[in-house]
């Protein structure tokens, strides 16, 4: 990672690194939806959806109006903190997840709320359009995707 990486993007880092080790796929700043962005969505084996939304401190915590929104959008849904967040801030009814850049921790599991078929579909088909254009963005730069 370069100097210029922030600690919430070294957070998602190990978050995505831990889901892989169960199987997941994820994607950091995903945009499930316009308006939104989360900072990391998780397809697992089952097809489930997470979301993880990573903070760097409290500041960042207290700034995150837009939280409630994301629900509607997954299965399951976390808090990604390091060791010194004051963990007592976050709602005791969404997941919790203690991470570090280089991998993380399931504390707390996030409540399951299923997804409408059609939904998950949706997602889906977004996650894997957004997957393979970012893999081809890395082989190929210089390509232009037509929209």
């Amino acid at each position: 990672m370069t100097d210029r990486t922030q600690p919430g993007q070294l957070l998602a880092r190990g978050v995505s690194r831990h889901l892989a080790s169960h199987g997941f796929a994820a994607i950091e700043e995903f945009v499930p939806a316009r308006g939104l962005r989360v900072d990391v969505m998780g397809l697992g084996p089952k097809g489930e959806l997470w979301v993880v939304e990573c903070k760097s401190c409290r500041a960042d915590f207290q700034s995150d109006s837009k939280w409630q929104g994301y629900l509607e959008w997954c299965d399951r849904y976390f808090w990604a903190v390091d060791a010194d967040f004051p963990t007592e801030l976050l709602p005791p009814e969404t997941g919790l997840i203690l991470a570090d850049a280089w991998d993380a921790e399931i504390i707390r599991m996030g409540p399951e709320t299923k997804l409408a078929a059609a939904r998950r579909k949706v997602l889906t088909q977004k996650f894997a359009t957004h997957a393979a254009r970012r893999l081809q963005a890395l082989r190929d730069p210089d390509f232009t995707f037509a929209v």
